[in-house]
């Protein structure tokens, strides 16, 4: 290495130079058999680290999205708001996640990952911190703090499981994105269950909004000090090329890729359809309570803890058994068909679209029976999490990859999860013909059924990827940007000594 040569110490805060391992340093670092972590500059204890790092702080993440959702009845009472105001809790916050997506995608590709995920991450830890000594009076500043969170959260979303595929390829990375997204749902079960217990722990559902901030400063201290960026598309031997066009260049290239497009309008139904249960079904759960006489009206702010707590625990079972299930059931079809992602994400949404359908309708009838259709759509929800993020990774070259994951949150979020809580309590407000316990209930029930709808539309969008996924892949792994050629000269025998000569000028 030349003294030149910038190293992990002198790097800037926001250089565009990865912090990788210099070859000379990780070559005596690792032994033989890491020629995949050697590539990218990251030695394999690190990377693991490294992986363990991001999935903890992608649990955080979820599990403060949906702390708001554990004690959403709580919050309705304590503002005395009604359902379409309830619903922008969600929706602003989303919104604000959404637009801001492709910001940080930008900047993920061309600068240190590592210092932008930071930044954010204390952003969201503090602005959470905040919004938990809101004020009766105030509904709007709630609102606005929730919507400052999705600034923080944008910052992470896009950019951690681009440094996932810098690390690792093929069945490896794989493995380590089922290990990633496991924090999806576990996070969101979390933050129901935390969320819920806190509250009614404390008698104040503020006290559910002061527990993520520290543990999110944790998470900076480890980025900072742990986490080693490894080189952007090494590990596949296509070295990083910095990238000089505008972003909308790169997305210009992306949406140019039919699979990735498809897939994303397939995950958007995911997004709508989780977004809307994630806020509204322990409030739907304990209205049907309510309504059947099981459990009393709110009293004194104290709402529906048990039914988040369920729910919560439900949502971290069946988000294990979904993500898995679906990773398993992939890489068992890939050997008789190389459509085996897009399949099993269809099949996954066409499948949980009935038992939702149940679980709806049968919330007045059995509790239990509502939590067991419950389980098992919300099952088959989650088989597509990481396998839609293994596709969009295999088919977008890694220098725009970044990009694509900030477009991908921006038409799934702009699309699903950032209006579907907010329309679904529109729904419920224009269907209540008054205020009874009866039309609570009815109202929020006949909106959540538009769920099982937009569930079979998604299963659709997959059913059209798995007809361009496999020239989409080859296209991305034989790319090579344009106006690049490799002139790099090879050794050709002439009159008895070698001479150096471009590989195009021997070329046919």
């Amino acid at each position: 290495m030349s003294l030149g040569e910038p190293t992990s110490d002198s790097t800037p805060f926001f250089s565009d130079d990865s912090e990788a391992e210099g070859p000379e340093e990780h070559g005596r670092a690792t032994g033989e058999g890491t020629e995949e972590e050697s590539a990218s500059g990251v030695s394999r204890v690190r990377g693991l680290l490294t992986v363990s790092i991001l999935c903890y702080i992608n649990l955080l993440n979820y599990m403060d999205r949906f702390t708001v959702a554990g004690v959403l009845p709580d919050i309705e009472s304590f503002f005395g708001i009604n359902d379409e105001k309830s619903g922008l809790l969600q929706t602003v916050f989303i919104c604000s996640y959404m637009f801001l997506a492709p910001l940080f995608g930008y900047l993920g590709d061309r600068y240190n990952r590592k210092y932008i995920m930071s930044v954010g991450i204390t952003f969201w830890s503090l602005v959470t911190l905040a919004s938990s000594y809101t004020p009766k009076e105030h509904f709007w500043a709630l609102l606005l703090t929730r919507g400052l969170v999705g600034v923080g959260e944008a910052s992470y979303s896009t950019i951690a499981p681009t440094i996932i595929a810098d690390l690792y390829v093929k069945e490896t990375r794989t493995n380590m994105l089922t290990f990633f997204y496991f924090a999806i749902p576990v996070g969101s079960g979390l933050g129901y269950i935390v969320g819920s217990q806190v509250s009614n722990a404390a008698s104040d559902w503020h006290w559910a909004l002061r527990v993520t901030p520290g543990l999110g400063l944790i998470a900076v201290f480890l980025l900072l000090f742990v986490v080693k960026e490894p080189r952007r598309g090494a590990i596949e031997a296509r070295p990083e090329n910095h990238l000089r066009q505008t972003i909308q260049s790169d997305i210009d290239d992306v949406i140019t890729v039919c699979s990735f497009v498809l897939s994303t309008f397939g995950f958007t139904a995911v997004a709508f359809v989780t977004g809307s249960l994630a806020l509204w079904a322990p409030t739907f759960l304990f209205r049907a309570a309510v309504f059947t006489g099981e459990k009393t009206p709110c009293a004194k702010g104290q709402c529906a803890s048990i039914d988040s707590l369920i729910f919560g625990v439900i949502t971290c079972v069946t988000g294990v058994l979904g993500v898995v299930s679906g990773v398993q059931v992939s890489r068992r079809l890939r050997s008789k068909t190389p459509r085996a992602d897009p399949l099993v994400c269809a099949a996954g949404l066409l499948l949980s679209a009935p038992f939702l359908y149940l679980a709806i309708v049968f919330a007045e009838a059995s509790t239990i029976a509502t939590y067991v259709f419950i389980f098992l759509g919300e099952t088959f929800l989650s088989m597509n999490w990481a396998i839609v993020a293994d596709i969009l990774l295999y088919v977008v070259v890694p220098t725009r990859r970044s990009t694509a994951e900030a477009l991908q949150i921006v038409i799934s979020h702009l699309l699903g999860d950032a209006g579907s809580p907010y329309l679904i309590g529109v729904i419920s407000d224009s269907l209540r013909k008054n205020d009874s316990f009866l039309w609570q209930f009815r109202s929020l029930q006949l909106s959540l059924l538009l769920c099982s709808f937009v569930s079979v539309v998604g299963g659709a969008f997959f059913l059209a990827t798995a007809l361009f996924i496999e020239r989409d892949r080859d296209r991305a792994e034989n790319y090579v940007p344009t106006g690049e050629t490799n002139d790099e000269p090879i050794v050709v025998p002439k009159s008895g000594r070698s001479t150096r000569v471009p590989v195009s000028s021997v070329l046919i």
